[in-house]
């Protein structure tokens, strides 16, 4: 490499204000995540009075959508960036409709009935997916264009995660909290989801500015239609080994978390036996979050990410695999599982997206730029796709263990067989150690080492079959 080009080459440290600008997103992606992950089928099955099976799939459905939309947004993301030299056209139109749609997905009353509110929800909420996609998929693009080095990528997403864990003790804590304020559910749900919605929309609005200060793709691009897109993002995953490890274990992951996060509202009802404990779960977990996320950063500055990523994994097995002793013995202690869960989440969240650009850097030694919006929809439709089986996992173990779905204001629904009981501890502990088992697999076949990004060495990922 000639000494200009390794001058060109360089990475700069980046200015505070654009580190500060895109870890806002958070508020965005950190409130749509937890919000509806948390109370969305809670919502179906007791205020609306929905079968758990027919709630979760009200939400699988929801989140297949996005899962089709993500490939194609981020294809049109990158010619948007061709084209304009800015991905940000997307992000704000993502920003602008989502608090509206968001509301509307908690405004259904009970008197509607369960067949129409299913209806009006799914609607709403598929409106309000698309709206977060339009936002999330141009987002998660731009460490890439920002910052060419594998430490400052650390430092832009330790920061969105620092971000992203007050945010999740804000719409997890707080959501409930609003959920109550009027003391009825039907006018709290509509506050819960208009104050949410536009708390949401804010950070999306402030992360936007950040597109403006990334690097322009190079000048030329082709159309092509739908078909050719979803053939550009599986090309990706197939060409690129790094990612389709971090893929893989990125969804399994998601999947472990979606679970658990769909099951903290009825942890809490059910085996906590106070349906204001979820506020608690939720600081147990955000509060050492927050401070562990600057030690996953310097851990991960001397050991590596990948090696960093998979310490936090093992910590988030043996916490979520303890709580099944709430089977024998529910109580407090709980909430230290769910501390040590939060100090791994933390590594969790940070780690793989820190090594996302770094997977697409890696993959433009060989294929060139301008794809950064292709592997960004796929990784945001695995999430999402994660995300929506732990749903589904969910209202599946509740429908097999007999738990009974109940409307707002109805007094005669005051227990749950023991066996929903049961069921619920399961979806809590057992179901999400054994995907963060499995995503051990996966990760063992992450190869990419700071010198594959910050030098020139050829990769270990290169080298593995």
């Amino acid at each position: 490499m000639s000494i200009a080009a390794r001058a060109e080459r360089a990475p700069t440290r980046l200015p505070a204000r654009t580190v500060a600008r895109y870890a806002a997103g958070s508020l965005g992606t950190g409130g749509f995540a937890t919000l509806p992950g948390l109370v969305l089928a809670y919502f179906l099955t007791d205020n609306l009075g929905v079968a758990a099976i027919l709630a979760g799939t009200i939400v699988t459905l929801a989140k297949i959508w996005d899962v089709v939309i993500d490939p194609v947004i981020g294809a049109w993301s990158d010619r948007s960036l061709i084209r304009t030299g800015s991905r940000k056209r997307f992000m704000l139109i993502g920003a602008f409709t989502l608090p509206v749609f968001f509301a509307l997905t908690f405004a259904v009353p009970p008197v509607f009935g369960p067949v129409a509110g299913v209806i009006c929800v799914l609607i709403a909420f598929l409106a309000t997916a698309t709206a977060f996609s339009l936002f999330q998929v141009p987002y998660i693009a731009l460490p890439a264009e920002l910052t060419s080095s594998y430490d400052e990528r650390t430092r832009l997403l330790s920061w969105r995660v620092i971000a992203l864990t007050v945010t999740i003790l804000l719409f997890g804590g707080g959501g409930p909290e609003l959920r109550r304020l009027t003391g009825d559910p039907v006018t709290g749900y509509l506050v819960m989801g208009i104050v949410a919605g536009v708390v949401i929309g804010v950070g999306m609005l402030i992360a936007a500015r950040t597109a403006d200060d990334a690097v322009a793709a190079p000048a030329a691009v082709e159309h092509v239609g739908i078909r050719a897109q979803y053939a550009a993002g599986f090309a990706a995953v197939r060409r690129s080994q790094p990612f389709r490890a971090l893929l893989g274990t990125y969804l399994l992951q998601a999947l472990a978390t979606g679970t658990m996060l769909a099951g903290a509202q009825y942890v809490a009802t059910w085996v906590m036996r106070s349906e204001s404990a979820v506020t608690l779960l939720f600081v147990a977990l955000v509060a050492p979050a927050v401070i562990a996320t600057p030690v996953w950063e310097r851990v991960s500055r001397r050991i590596g990410k990948e090696r960093a990523f998979r310490i936090a994994s093992l910590m988030f097995l043996v916490a979520s695999a303890s709580i099944v002793l709430a089977l024998w013995a529910p109580g407090s202690w709980i909430y230290l599982s769910v501390a040590v869960a939060g100090i791994a989440y933390a590594g969790m969240q940070a780690l793989p997206m820190a090594m996302l650009p770094d997977v697409i850097s890696h993959d433009e030694r060989d294929s060139g730029p301008g794809h950064a919006g292709t592997f960004t929809g796929m990784w945001t439709a695995s999430e999402t796709v994660g995300f929506a089986l732990g749903t589904t996992i969910v209202s599946v173990v509740l429908a097999i263990t007999g738990y009974v779905s109940r409307t707002a204001g109805d007094a005669t629904a005051l227990a749950q067989p023991a066996s929903a009981v049961a069921g619920i501890v399961v979806i809590f502990s057992i179901v999400p150690a054994t995907l963060m088992l499995l995503s051990l697999f996966t990760l063992a076949r992450y190869g990419l080492r700071r010198g594959d990004i910050d030098g020139e060495t050829p990769s270990h990922a290169e080298r593995v079959p």
